[in-house]
């Protein structure tokens, strides 16, 4: 998730670019990225949000995990004393399980990429907003990214960089400027705890 949330305001940071008066100075700076995603408002419930959402998830598809397994270690235990006709007919209920399986796994995958885009999409406003604001205040013409092993930047001077300035605007905005994250979209959606790991997509 850290990628995808790394990407998502890289894209913000460089889609901040003003129109520039003929003749001015142009005047930059730059933002470590990876450190105004935690900062900003409603985060913290966002992601505990998708953390919840994303463990009932995976424990569905641990379930038919389990049901395949089982379904396996009675054929393996039976298998001498079948016919081969039986062993067929078991044989291709078990693929069909799996295959089953494999479809539930890429459609949770694909739902919970959605729901992510979706419970985040508030978040990055938020910071979108601070960052526009920070930029025409200050009178930059645009504001860069600098995140370790996400820049091009190889070198700058360290008075443009103004992570510092964004990420206080953000902890100053109320949560309430950002809207609440949406309720799953599935009345059935599984919501069981998580622990305190970071939200990840489900994985079989």
């Amino acid at each position: 998730m850290r990628s995808m949330l790394r990407a998502t305001v890289i894209a913000l940071v460089l889609s901040s670019v003003a129109n520039v008066a003929h003749g001015q100075a142009l005047k930059i700076a730059f933002v470590n990225s990876q450190a105004l995603m935690p900062a900003a408002p409603g985060y913290a419930a966002a992601e505990s949000t998708l953390s919840k959402e994303g463990e009932g998830f995976r424990t569905q598809l641990q379930k038919m995990q389990d049901s395949v397994n089982k379904l396996l270690s009675d054929y393996q235990k039976a298998e001498p004393t079948l016919s081969a006709a039986t062993k067929d007919s078991r044989q291709k209920a078990i693929q069909s399980l799996e295959t089953d399986l494999q479809a539930k796994q890429l459609q949770f995958q694909q739902q919970f990429q959605a729901r992510q885009n979706e419970v985040m999409a508030p978040i990055t406003d938020a910071v979108k907003k601070v960052l526009d604001d920070i930029r025409e205040e200050g009178g930059y013409a645009m504001i860069l990214d600098n995140a370790p092993g996400a820049s091009n930047i190889v070198s700058a001077d360290k008075n443009l960089d103004i992570t510092d300035r964004v990420v206080s605007r953000l902890r100053a905005t109320p949560t309430s400027a950002v809207k609440a994250a949406p309720a799953a979209a599935k009345p059935g959606a599984p919501s069981s705890p998580a622990g305190v790991t970071r939200p990840k997509p489900p994985t079989q």
